[in-house]
């Protein structure tokens, strides 16, 4: 008899389990489409400066789909006037120097370049320019970025650095410190 009773409560037990399991997988098939793929069109990240470093850069950048790739658009104050590299990098983690975002987002394995080269780091965006308030203003489409395949910027970090980028210095252009860093995120179109 007990061992009766204890097949019972584990078959009772696993539908109680495949069924959560179920309703758990057919809850977040929506989100899974409405995530993946073509179907996002708006990403954003938030610029937060980094501690170490004790800046005060801090904006707001938008990643908008269009019919040749992406246009990105942001306002960014705080920062020292001239130029300051500007790039997505490997990973989406804030931490105190900005260090943790890795490298330069590369997954074609590129050298590093310019924004108008047409070979280059996929993170690569050159240089902002800050005023003499400094304050900068990002206007630029991009051909190489996306938002599904091996060349998607979601969940990658957006990173401000302290100095101009290079432009040619390998890996990544001698562009100094990281000043401030965003996590890049599927945003409401």
């Amino acid at each position: 008899m007990p061992i009766k009773k204890c097949l019972a409560i584990l078959a009772v037990g696993a539908l109680v389990c495949g069924g959560v399991l179920g309703l758990r997988g057919l809850a977040a098939a929506p989100q899974k489409a409405e995530l993946g793929g073509s179907s996002v069109t708006k990403a954003v990240g938030q610029l937060i400066p980094t501690t170490k470093t004790e800046s005060k850069v801090k904006g707001t950048v938008t990643f908008t789909k269009t019919a040749d790739g992406i246009h990105v658009h942001g306002e960014i104050s705080g920062l020292t006037p001239g130029e300051h590299g500007f790039h997505v990098h490997e990973f989406g983690v804030w931490n105190e120097d900005g260090m943790a975002t890795g490298g330069h987002f590369n997954p074609t394995g590129a050298p590093h370049a310019d924004h108008d080269s047409p070979k280059r780091h996929v993170g690569d965006m050159g240089n902002i320019k800050a005023d003499e308030n400094g304050n900068a203003v990002v206007d630029l489409d991009d051909t190489q970025m996306s938002f599904d395949g091996p060349t998607s910027i979601l969940g990658r970090g957006l990173v401000v650095h302290e100095k101009a980028d290079d432009l040619k210095s390998q890996p990544s252009g001698n562009a100094g410190g990281r000043l401030a860093v965003a996590i890049i995120g599927v945003a409401k179109p």
